[in-house]
């Protein structure tokens, strides 16, 4: 069977196994809506480190190992991880690799991470190249305010188009066995770029990508989208996701019925002064790993296209007068094999 599809999906002939997943948030994704859903809550950023970046590391660290404890693993039989932060350099997963001695690819897709290690570890186990990979990501609105945008003490008024990095990590173990949930298709994004140079409106960047996407996975696997029980993107909040329903509905795809974004469902943006809600590597890890997943656990959701969102931008591209440049990848997610 040929496992390309059209232009960028994937169709795995053995898809993988969600063996298991783990996350972690901090204390204001802990007060938010998904709350329940959560395996640790954090009661303070810091998480008894003396830096918000090693606090990261630590959560990252700390939530893969859950994950590999919760799929009765042992360290030593997870054969690869595909893992990132938006941190120079992967400081935050370079770091929290240290102890784990196991090979490691770091991938940058920005807030698309998540679907981009899924994506590639997918592969390794549709392949036949491992039986157990990890793929996983985190992101700490600290520490990514503080190489981002501006220093918190600044106290600097955020725009209503801004989001709220989300503090937190989300891990899962794709496994060569199982009962599912399994990945069945991958679509890659491309990267898109309509020119918008705000970096406060990353929603609206990373729309395109996004619609882009979903769009071309619908058409590479001649589906529809009410196939699928739920269509999320990663982290477009209230802005971008109100501009995919738009960019879909000019192609004839109605998302308003079955699609949501994690952005919107992670924080309740007015008691939380979130403005256009979360982003960040982990808005979308979270999100999967604790309510998505769970939900399908309880057949809430058997079919899910879930596609991470990321802005491909950096501080000095955005001090040479960038623009910012969006990508999304799309992971179907389905609870039984066709």
């Amino acid at each position: 069977m040929w496992k390309h599809l059209g232009e960028q999906t994937i169709r795995f002939e053995a898809p993988p196994t969600i063996l298991s997943a783990a996350s972690t948030v901090g204390p204001k994704e802990g007060k938010g809506p998904l709350a329940p859903y959560f395996d640790v809550i954090l009661e303070d950023v810091l998480w008894g480190e003396d830096t918000w970046e090693k606090a990261e590391t630590k959560i990252l660290k700390e939530t893969i190992q859950r994950a590999i404890s919760k799929a009765n693993l042992d360290v030593e039989q997870i054969q690869y991880i595909f893992a990132g932060d938006l941190l120079n350099q992967l400081t935050a997963t370079s770091f929290a690799m240290r102890d784990f001695k196991i090979p490691f690819f770091g991938l940058y897709g920005a807030c698309s991470t998540m679907a981009e290690s899924m994506s590639l570890g997918a592969i390794m186990i549709d392949g036949g190249y491992a039986d157990y990979v990890i793929a996983a990501t985190s992101s700490h609105y600290c520490s990514a305010e503080k190489q981002f945008r501006y220093p918190l003490q600044l106290g600097v008024q955020r725009p209503l188009t801004a989001s709220w990095t989300v503090t937190g990590s989300g891990a899962v173990v794709l496994s060569k066995e199982g009962l599912g949930p399994y990945v069945t298709y991958i679509t890659t994004g491309k990267v898109v770029d309509l020119g918008i140079k705000d970096s406060m409106n990353m929603g609206a960047s990373m729309a395109p990508a996004a619609a882009d996407t979903i769009i071309n996975h619908l058409l590479d696997t001649n589906r529809t989208p009410d196939y699928y029980d739920l269509i999320i993107t990663g982290d477009l909040g209230s802005v971008g996701k109100q501009l995919v329903i738009e960019m879909a509905g000019e192609h004839d795809y109605d998302l308003s019925k079955n699609y949501t974004d994690c952005g919107v469902e992670i924080f309740d943006a007015t008691s939380q002064d979130t403005h256009a809600g979360g982003s960040g590597c982990a808005c979308a890890a979270v999100t999967l790993t604790g309510y998505i997943l769970k939900e399908m656990e309880k057949e809430t959701f058997q079919k899910v296209l879930f596609i991470p969102t990321g802005a491909l931008l950096s501080s000095l591209s955005s001090q040479q007068g960038e623009s910012v440049p969006g990508i999304a990848h799309a992971v179907a997610i389905e609870s039984q094999l066709e």
